[in-house]
């Protein structure tokens, strides 16, 4: 299927993409979550950081012989169309569609707020600005994919500013150089579990790296630059996550940024006293701004994908673009659909409610791999995965330690959730079959 969308994207707006997405909230808030899990010890938990680098990596190398096969707006259905066929991929989009993105989106929109409450002393206006910060980055991308990758270029190096100034200062006046690795775990803890609640933490912060694939039909030369941004782009994320929790625990013990709930806001304020933790509260809200334009410039793709093919409720309505040929209706329907996720105010929820059923597809994506160069083999092939098959299986293996870690070793409430998940998400097999009896239309 051709769409109508302009490929004005280059490679330094997708570098920047993979960068904004997932460079977000998580290297702001999750060291407290990490180094509570590990008891205030910091070694598990700059290993987690390691660990779940290269997990990531490996995913993002697996998946790249797969983005680069298949170029195509629409990201991960598209990849699922070629591997498992039609249902499958339908299952993706109606899962990104209705659930992963909307909610993710809420999520980030919930953490803005809280941060900017914080800055300007305004607690009780949380849920409005949560849902004018969505509308504000809507409207943005409405004037063009190029708009909204040049956002997010300067989304990105604004986030880097204090990332770059924690790290430079912290490495420069560190106070606890010899404290780096130990203690490796506090004591009376479960070394399998700590690792378990500390690894499935590292993942949600790398998460997102994939969704530049949504804009490759947007690109200029996809084959060539999608790789590489991918590729690239996680190695800066990684050595960006590693560098800067050395930096907090050379700043501040790990037992301390464990029981405070800003960690990044402390260090600041020893390093550079009141006036910084402000400044990097202000970094927090750009880095979370940042992130947010990337999941609003990738996600309508998908919705807009499944209209063009006549698959979504209302397919008239949302394969249309605009003047500046962005897919404004799809736009606006994820939109909408975070807002009312943001009327909860539950950040945890959202992030629970998306991250299990996103790592079930993201697993497959990764099995693809061999299933394709089995059974397709003539394909031209632009990018091979390297160090195949052991990278791939370390892909596999990561994808599946997520999924049973959520649905059977995070406690009761934790796999409701993702039980949930999945059932919104199964409901998009009988919606498939009755879009297909409807339009009498083969997707």
């Amino acid at each position: 299927m051709k769409n109508n969308l302009s490929k004005t994207i280059t490679f330094w707006a997708a570098l920047s993409t993979v960068i904004g997405l997932v460079i977000g909230s998580g290297v702001f808030f999750m060291p407290q979550q990490i180094f509570k899990a590990t008891g205030g010890a910091p070694g598990l938990g700059i290993f987690a950081w390691i660990l779940g680098g290269i997990i990531t990596i490996a995913a993002g190398l697996t998946a790249t012989e797969i983005s680069a096969l298949f170029p195509e707006t629409g990201g991960m259905m598209v990849y699922m169309r070629e591997i498992y066929g039609e249902k499958l991929s339908y299952l993706t989009a109606w899962m990104q569609t209705i659930l992963y993105f909307p909610s993710v989106i809420a999520a980030l929109s919930i953490l803005f707020a809280e941060q900017a409450c914080i800055v300007i002393n305004c607690p009780n206006l949380k849920i409005p600005i949560a849902i004018g910060i969505i509308i504000f980055i809507v409207i943005l991308n409405l004037f063009g994919s190029k708009t909204g990758g040049f956002v997010q270029i300067i989304s990105t190096v604004g986030k880097l500013i204090p990332i770059v100034l924690i790290i430079a200062f912290g490495f420069i006046n560190n106070k606890h150089a010899s404290n780096i690795m130990t203690p490796f775990l506090g004591h009376n803890l479960s070394f399998a579990s700590v690792l378990g609640q500390v690894l499935v933490a590292t993942l949600f912060a790398y998460d997102g790296w994939i969704y530049v694939g949504n804009i490759a039909g947007e690109m200029k030369n996809p084959k060539k630059d999608l790789p590489i941004a991918i590729i690239g782009g996680l190695m800066i994320i990684m050595a960006v996550y590693i560098a800067i929790n050395i930096a907090f625990i050379l700043v501040v013990p790990a037992k301390d940024l464990a029981a405070n709930s800003t960690p990044a806001s402390l260090v600041a304020q020893k390093l550079f006293g009141n006036v910084g933790a402000q400044v990097i509260n202000i970094g927090i809200l750009i880095s979370i701004l940042g992130t947010l334009n990337g999941y609003i410039l990738t996600a309508p793709r998908v919705p807009f994908v499944l209209a063009n093919n006549r698959l979504l409720p209302f397919s008239k309505i949302f394969s249309k673009v605009n003047k500046k040929n962005v897919p404004a209706n799809a736009t606006w329907l994820i939109a909408i659909l975070a807002m009312l996720y943001a009327l909860s105010g539950q950040f945890s929820l959202l992030s629970n409610l998306s991250i299990f059923t996103i790592w079930i597809f993201y697993s497959l994506i990764f099995i693809g791999v061999f299933k394709l160069r089995k059974e397709r083999p003539e394909i031209d092939r632009p990018y091979k995965v390297i160090g195949y098959p052991i990278i791939p299986l370390i892909a596999i293996l990561g994808g599946l330690f997520v999924t049973i870690n959520q649905l059977f070793m995070s406690g009761l409430k934790t796999s409701i959730i993702a039980l949930g998940g999945l059932i919104i998400t199964l409901v998009g097999i009988p919606l498939y079959h009755y879009m297909l009896k409807r339009k009498n239309f083969k997707y």
